[in-house]
């Protein structure tokens, strides 16, 4: 017994932190348990291992276990969690729903890098956060999305509708820099899609007060039927730990239905279709 113990330990001393992270969540969920600790472990492994761990977790929950989760992956919080804890050195910063707490949680890291940001929180149309963070020497005036063709404004979008959102935006106090992004989220606050004008290339610089900019961008709608929100950013870089002029999660809420094409599921539209072919049996 006692070689059959040190040959044990001497295995586990030669695997990485990451194999034991995984041998420990492997151990502690080969049967459900009623309460369930769960602290980084999701961030290692590969791709097969941490979608095999989200499994469990999911059927873990639907099966009644409680469940305490420590991350910094906030997608995973979002999907993860129904009651959110935010702490800090020990102290609790914010207790709340998912959503509230996330955003929250990102608005404060902007925060702290900016001595004079505010973080405005409020619940929307159809149950969507808004939360505005910004230090307010740029703000968006108008955010709208019309039809690419007539011009009106859009609040439910069909599939491959030709769409623009267009952006209003005030200069309040003079600007070096000045960089636009945008995120697209779904209802779950699944980033579908994102970017900035740092990453396009057109950033704009020597803005005065008084100044106004448009911003338009075309895009075709090959999003799935459901509900979706853009979320615009007012920064000096691709980042907005510098310079946090104005974000605001869920800014503008649209919906989009599917009225031309075959039935499909998911969050894209793709260019897709089947191309059958049958090859007879050739008796002789």
């Amino acid at each position: 017994m006692r070689r059959g113990k040190i040959r044990v330990i001497g295995w586990l001393r030669v695997y990485s932190s990451g194999m034991q992270a995984r041998l420990a969540f492997s151990l502690a969920t080969c049967v459900r348990p009623e309460v369930l600790i769960v602290d980084e472990v999701l961030s290692v492994g590969d791709s097969y291992f941490q979608h095999k761990s989200f499994d469990r977790i999911r059927r873990f929950k639907e099966e009644g276990t409680t469940i305490l989760f420590v991350s910094h992956g906030m997608e995973t919080v979002k999907e993860i969690c129904n009651r959110v804890i935010l702490l800090d050195k020990g102290q609790v910063l914010k207790d709340g729903l998912p959503d509230e707490v996330v955003d929250y949680y990102n608005a404060l890291i902007a925060e702290r890098e900016n001595a004079k940001l505010t973080i405005e929180q409020r619940r929307e149309r159809g149950g969507w956060l808004l939360t505005r963070s910004g230090t307010g020497e740029v703000r968006v005036a108008r955010l709208s999305l019309v039809d690419a063709e007539t011009g009106e404004e859009v609040a439910t979008a069909r599939v491959r509708q030709t769409l623009c959102l267009i952006a209003e935006v005030e200069i309040v106090e003079p600007i070096p820099k000045l960089v636009l992004g945008y995120m697209l989220r779904d209802k779950l606050g699944h980033v579908v899609w994102g970017t900035n004008t740092w990453h396009t290339r057109q950033v704009l610089e020597g803005l005065k007060p008084g100044d106004r900019v448009i911003y338009r961008l075309p895009f075709t709608c090959t999003l799935g039927p459901g509900s979706y929100s853009f979320s615009p950013a007012l920064v000096s870089t691709d980042t907005h730990l510098v310079n946090n002029y104005e974000w605001t999660d869920n800014a503008l809420v649209f919906d989009v239905i599917n009225t031309n094409y075959p039935f499909f599921i998911g969050s894209s539209w793709l260019d897709a279709q089947f191309q059958i072919s049958i090859q007879e049996k050739v008796t002789t």
